[in-house]
């Protein structure tokens, strides 16, 4: 297969970290002036703190590119062209709910999720049945720039109850202790602790920035069989959903 990226790019970048976060391999934290922003004090009225959920899976996305509905991975290639099953499901998963993607993108629009049907470092009790929803939308971008989460909500929901992340907090700066102290349970049926928040700041309509935090504790990917040498953990999987219907 011909491997090439339709968007000419990564589907998706990397969020800096807020102080104390876990930083892996390339991660980075993020200016002491938006950790302030974030956490502390915000510059005025016009900025909006959003704190959700942050989840643990795949991050992958789905672009309507000359009309068509493409599944990537985020590194921007096709998602077919991946040799992890996971990938190859998230394809498959695509074709079968390209309606709900056709609707919910304008032209050159990707939306950006996590794909939680395999176990990274995070398991989930997802839905087990056809309709079962495993990849969260997080974002709608075009180009390098991202819809405000209630644009990205209201579209996810018309467009057949795409989930989206789930909210801990709106309004003023928001501390990593005061996160903590809402971050459980989870909102998206996590068996393990949850592995922490994402911090988007809009200002004026508009998203300025972003940044995470990540339990220091978190041991990524430790699920996956190439960490762990165990077999696969699936938190959704087509065969297990035609298994329980069967029975």
């Amino acid at each position: 297969m011909l491997l090439n990226k339709p968007l000419g790019q990564k589907a998706y970048g990397h969020i800096p970290h807020l102080p104390g976060s876990r930083i892996g391999p390339g991660d980075h934290h993020c200016h002491e002036g938006q950790n302030r922003i974030a956490t502390e004090k915000v510059r005025d009225k016009h900025d909006i703190v959003i704190v959700q959920e942050k989840l643990d899976g795949s991050c992958c996305a789905v672009a309507k590119i000359n009309g068509k509905i493409l599944a990537l991975g985020r590194s921007g290639y096709l998602a077919q062209s991946s040799k992890f099953e996971q990938h190859q499901l998230f394809a498959a998963w695509v074709r079968d709910n390209w309606g709900r993607f056709d609707y919910l993108l304008n032209e050159g629009e990707r939306a950006v999720g996590e794909w939680l049907a395999q176990a990274h470092g995070t398991r989930y009790t997802i839905s087990a049945d056809p309709w079962g929803d495993p990849f969260v939308v997080f974002d709608i971008m075009l180009g390098h720039e991202r819809k405000s989460v209630g644009e990205v909500t209201r579209r996810a929901d018309e467009a057949n109850f795409l989930p989206v992340p789930r909210i801990i907090h709106v309004g003023d700066a928001f501390s990593v202790e005061a996160m903590l102290e809402k971050l459980e349970p989870s909102g998206h049926g996590a068996i393990d602790p949850v592995e922490g928040a994402v911090w988007r700041i809009e200002r004026k309509g508009k998203v300025d920035f972003l940044c995470k935090w990540v339990r220091p504790d978190k041991i990524d990917g430790c699920y996956l069989p190439e960490v762990s040498s165990q077999p696969a953990v699936w938190n959704w999987h087509p065969d297990k959903c035609r298994e329980k219907i069967s029975a």
